[in-house]
């Protein structure tokens, strides 16, 4: 058995990288992934990546600090420490605002910057995943799972017709930076 773990299409144009998809498609391989330098309009939908739930995090995480700071600000000014500035009221709400939508804002951030290091692997000291150091600078990766696949002749042969300019059958999961 092959210790082959993946095999890499390198391409020099999107355009025949798509076509690279398609045809692999055609063939019944499944992708693992695509690196590519820059983003491509298209790809989520010819791949069948779902739409990001990112955006109900977002929303749930402003709710988590819109709620905090509204407690906190209630609390301290209506129950525990209450003021009596002039006869207005301790709860006024239009004071409350500016204050509430900031930390709003605030939690959003921060818990969006820790959604998306726990989603992606990206945690500060780790090693990022690489296939090859070229799909960050000028080449187009489709990466297959060699594993339990078709045989690796009939994956290279697919790839070479869609215009593969290079071909690489990786025996290490990722390329490190060491």
């Amino acid at each position: 058995m092959s210790s082959t773990k993946f095999i890499l299409g390198l391409f020099d144009d999107p355009d025949d990288m798509m076509h690279g998809i398609e045809k692999l498609q055609k063939n019944s391989v499944p992708i693992y992934d695509v690196y590519t330098p820059m983003p491509i309009h298209g790809i989520e939908a010819k791949l069948g990546i779902k739409p990001s739930r990112l955006g109900y995090a977002a929303f749930m995480f402003g709710c988590l600090g819109g709620t905090i700071v509204f407690s906190i600000m209630y609390y301290t000014l209506v129950h525990d420490w209450p003021l009596n500035i002039g006869g207005k009221p301790n709860f006024a709400i239009p004071d409350f605002i500016p204050i509430t939508f900031e930390w709003t804002v605030l939690f959003t951030a921060f818990g969006m910057v820790a959604t998306f290091f726990f989603a992606t692997h990206l945690f500060p000291g780790r090693t990022p995943r690489v296939m090859d150091y070229r799909a960050t600078d000028d080449r187009f990766v489709i990466a297959i799972d060699a594993k339990g696949n078709i045989p690796h002749d009939d994956i290279t042969n697919i790839l070479k017709e869609a215009g593969a300019v290079e071909i690489k059958h990786n025996d290490r999961k990722y390329v490190s930076y060491e």
